[in-house]
């Protein structure tokens, strides 16, 4: 690769597409199954606060700490120490690794649509062997491509991103002309799920959180950014921009068809509603957003998986071995680590028949900490300056990560504990095998 850096557009795609990815095409079902239009309004509100205040953060620390290379780590390592920013890229690479695994095995659910008949099943929900066989070459090709350089697989990345917006757009503008207001009304006020409101929510937050995913993704890349200032812009834009495509993607899905019907959906449930509305286009028009969808938001949070090893093996907290780059400065041992860690992962879906949501949810749980950590630096620096406009949005910020934590629940934070724990045995490894070499 050449040592060109990466441009504000090229930054604003890769956090767009990071965020953009599998999940806003099974947005509908997701959220139907679990919420009314009430419980649906209100978590945007919230999310949408949250996830602007989280950006403008990364938006500050970005232009008021910009040694701190790779955000979601240094940020954590600079206010808390070594061992708990080691945690936030522990954390913040099982979330990338694992979600990547769900964008695979999503695509070839999707494909499902085209080829699956009852009597004749070849891709399923993505956990078949035919699935397995097609999701690993696609691994692999990605690796290849991400191996050429970093610059150029944001290029990549920019051409995919500007193509899969045109799906998501044909679907808000049909549903925008089928949107029946008695409809929504209905659904703001079901009461089938017999859930409390609350509690409605709070299940929705795991998914909004989700989809925003990958917010960072210009802060995680600031050492390859053409003008750091540009990270902050691109952080900012990009939210924006996938909030506004979030909220009438869902709102005016509930404004279409009951929330019941909704729910019951295969997925992606947004091909099954456009199809309901434009006849077998819809279908293709959304599975081909959906390919196309994928491999640049893979693409992007492969980029971030591979750097977050790097920086921290950089500062001894992964082992050394990860610290390499090859001739194109591409962090090449990070890079088979992520793509190796994938394929053993996608074969556990097969075997244990393991479907997406479940790995979203694992996914969604292991940046909770990340995120607390990163909001949590901001709310310390801003009060010990006394920079009270910052203090403001840190504090809303800190709020929000601690309310997400909350939602996640008792038995997605213990399994979050687990593997936050398996990874402190690397990071021990780690410690002392540099130390060993510092005596030495």
């Amino acid at each position: 690769m050449s040592t060109s850096k990466i441009g504000l557009f090229s930054l604003t795609a890769l956090v767009f597409s990071s965020m953009v990815g599998s999940g806003v095409f099974s947005l509908p079902q997701n959220m139907a199954a679990v919420a009314n239009g009430s419980a649906l309004l209100i978590a945007w509100l919230i999310t949408g606060v949250g996830i602007l205040f989280l950006a403008f953060s990364l938006l500050y620390l970005s232009r008021q700490y910009p040694e701190l290379d790779g955000g979601i780590y240094n940020y954590a390592r600079e206010g808390f120490g070594e061992m708990i920013g080691f945690c936030s890229a522990w954390g913040y690479w099982l979330c990338t690794t694992i979600g990547i695994v769900g964008y695979v095995v999503i695509v070839f659910s999707g494909l499902g649509m085209f080829v699956d008949r009852p009597d004749r099943v070849i891709f399923g929900e993505g956990n078949t062997i035919y699935a397995l066989i097609g999701s690993s070459i696609f691994v692999w090709l990605i690796h290849i491509l991400v191996s050429r350089g970093i610059r150029e697989a944001a290029i990549v990345n920019l051409l995919a991103t500007i193509a899969k917006i045109v799906p998501i757009v044909i679907f808000i503008v049909c549903t925008l002309l089928a949107f029946k207001l008695e409809v929504f009304q209905r659904n703001l006020f079901d009461f089938s799920l017999q859930v409390p409101l609350w509690q409605q929510v709070k299940d929705l937050m795991l998914i909004t959180l989700w989809v925003f995913t990958g917010i960072e993704g210009a802060v995680v890349l600031s050492s390859r950014a053409k003008d750091r200032y540009d990270i902050g812009k691109a952080t900012v834009l990009g939210v924006l921009l996938a909030l506004t495509f979030y909220v009438l993607v869902t709102v005016l899905s509930y404004g279409v068809s009951s929330r019941a019907d909704i729910a019951a959906m295969h997925n992606p449930s947004m091909a099954t509603i456009l199809t309901q509305l434009i006849g077998l286009p819809g279908t293709i028009i959304i599975t081909v957003g959906l390919i196309i969808s994928v491999a640049s938001s893979y693409l992007s949070w492969t980029l971030y998986a591979t750097e977050i090893p790097f920086l921290a093996a950089k500062n001894a907290a992964f082992p050394e071995i990860f610290s390499r780059t090859n001739q194109n400065n591409v962090p090449i041992s990070s890079l088979w680590l992520t793509s190796i860690v994938v394929q053993g992962s996608l074969i556990a879906v097969y075997f244990f028949n393991k479907n997406y949501t479940q790995l979203l949810l694992i996914s969604s749980v292991m940046i909770l900490l990340p995120y607390f950590l990163v909001s949590a630096f901001y709310l310390k620096e801003s009060t010990k300056k006394r920079h009270y406009r910052h203090v403001f949005i840190a504090l809303v910020a800190t709020i929000y990560a601690t309310w997400l934590l909350y939602a996640a629940g008792l038995s997605l934070l213990i399994l979050s504990v687990i593997l936050y724990a398996v990874g402190l045995c690397i990071f021990f490894y780690s410690y002392f095998s540099s130390k060993k070499r510092f005596q030495s």
